[in-house]
């Protein structure tokens, strides 16, 4: 496909160039296998001309009028809207998402990129009194300077954006890494839509490589301040570690392990349509989809009858045909992956009530009951098609087996008396969580993010001033100060 190798280049300081690697990444169609480009990866010296050319453009744009700049975002908002059909089919072709899954990561993009707009206005100044006679204080916010962005596989045009467009507007400049395997919808095409949009070169950059190319040198790298990191706790965990070292801000958004809770008085059908819904969006691939759904024992097997027929009637196949609800997994790996993570939960005794073949990159559902308290895959995340379904007797239990995973980022909780359930929600420790809703969701002015292993920071709103943004002392005094030497 032209629209991918026109893409398949390193944009660095304003130019399109094939990097100077040894080795390529390949990016491959994961349901048909097509080989869509072939891009050569950056080393660490393209990572430090990035960083750089970011460093230099950055001051500029800082002193730019924040209007000057939501007019940039304005421009990029209306392209995309203006290709929105190409942008879907990229995300069809790269991701293996449905076009159900485009819509909804769109429909996202769209939203958020509005409030990034607003954002450029939104610092405020203040000034504060002194015990100091003759003295002002002035607090001014003020932009970070350079923002470092690693951005995943899942939904890489949306994630990508979050975090690059608030960057931004408030007037830093961003060096973007994307995936490997999603080195276009979450890199280099945002690159080309802010370029188009007019954004000046230099404030976005696009690297794509990988740690065994590059090591650390994305995030040691002196010049970035702040690195926002979407991803596994694995890496996050290491991006952590070495950005603590060197007094870096960290915004993490890792991986998640929710549950949704069926109450005794729960809407069973409607809590069926959310509990499927929040499991196997996107194939299971998304960090608040929900992995244990806890049902009240009494509740429990006409819930489970009717969540295996619901189930059991997902079309799983080509990602590009309108009907079908479940496409790929990314790639072959985490293909295999799953496939092992379901054999290791029926050794560990669980019971399939659907057992879902692996075929290549498509993994059919699968529905586990009957885990023992000790499984593993109990307390893991698992980014694919695998629903667990687990009794409960009372909401204390409830409550203890939601907090017994390591992770805290989503959740939900069905019940037909709301304030019962927003008294449960407030006794799981997790960042977000919904009453009578799916698991999955993100909103452009509600704070974001994760407790546990699930992250640190939040993103979204106000939280993307606290993120991409410092504070800045300046005391004036307006008469003579006394000195005691």
């Amino acid at each position: 496909m032209s629209f991918f190798a026109e893409l398949a280049h390193q944009y660095i300081d304003g130019e399109w160039k094939p990097g100077s690697g040894s080795w390529d990444i390949i990016d491959f169609n994961p349901y048909s296998g097509e080989k869509l480009a072939s891009i050569t990866v950056a080393t660490a010296e393209e990572v430090d001309q990035a960083y750089r050319a970011a460093e230099r453009a950055q001051r500029e744009w800082a002193a730019t009028s924040p209007y000057a700049r939501r007019r940039v975002l304005e421009r990029a908002l209306r392209i995309i809207e203006e290709r929105e059909r190409e942008i879907t089919e990229a995300i069809v072709a790269e991701l293996g998402g449905t076009r159900r899954k485009a819509d909804f990561e769109l429909h996202l993009a769209g939203e958020f990129l509005r409030e990034a707009i607003q954002l450029a206005l939104r610092p405020e100044g203040r000034i504060l009194p002194s015990p100091v006679d003759g003295k002002e204080n002035r607090v001014y916010r003020e932009p970070v300077g350079v923002v470092g962005v690693i951005s995943p596989f899942n939904f890489p045009f949306f994630l990508t954006l979050k975090s690059v467009a608030p960057a931004l507007a408030l007037g830093n400049a961003v060096v973007l890494k994307p995936h490997q395997n999603t080195p276009v919808c979450g890199g280099t095409l945002i690159a080309r839509l802010f370029q188009e949009a007019g954004l000046p070169d230099g404030l976005l950059n696009v690297v794509v490589t990988d740690i065994a190319e590059i090591g650390d040198a994305l995030i040691e790298h002196p010049v970035p301040k702040v690195i926002s990191f979407s991803g596994s706790e694995r890496v996050g965990r290491h991006v952590a570690t070495v950005c603590s070292s060197r007094f870096k801000r960290a915004i993490l958004e890792l991986g998640g392990n929710s549950a949704l809770i069926v109450l005794d008085d729960a809407d069973l059908d409607y809590a069926v349509d959310a509990a499927v819904f929040s499991r196997f969006v996107h194939q299971g691939q998304v960090c608040m989809a929900v992995n244990r759904i806890f049902v009240d024992r009494t509740l429990e097997a006409e819930f489970t009858e009717k969540f295996v027929a619901k189930v059991r009637g997902l079309a799983v196949g080509d990602p590009a045909e309108p009907g079908t609800h479940i496409g790929p997994l990314i790639n072959s790996s985490q293909a295999e992956a799953v496939s092992a993570l379901i054999e290791a939960a029926l050794a560990s005794g669980a019971k399939a009530l659907l057992h879902g073949a692996a075929e290549g990159n498509l993994v059919h559902p699968t529905v586990l009951t009957g885990l023992p308290a000790d499984s593993p895959v109990r307390g893991q995340e698992i980014f694919g098609p695998v629903a667990l379904i687990l009794p409960f007797d009372g909401e204390d239990e409830a409550v203890a087996l939601a907090n017994a995973a390591p992770y805290g980022l989503s959740g939900a909780v069905h019940t037909g008396d709301v304030e019962r359930g927003v008294r449960l929600a407030r006794r799981v420790h997790t960042g977000m969580i919904h009453i009578n809703d799916g698991t999955v969701h993100d909103e452009p002015i509600v704070p974001f993010g994760g407790e546990k292993s699930s992250g640190l920071g939040r993103l979204d709103g106000d939280s993307m001033l606290e993120a991409f943004t410092t504070h800045k002392w300046i005391s004036v005094q307006h008469k003579r100060s006394h000195f005691p030497l």
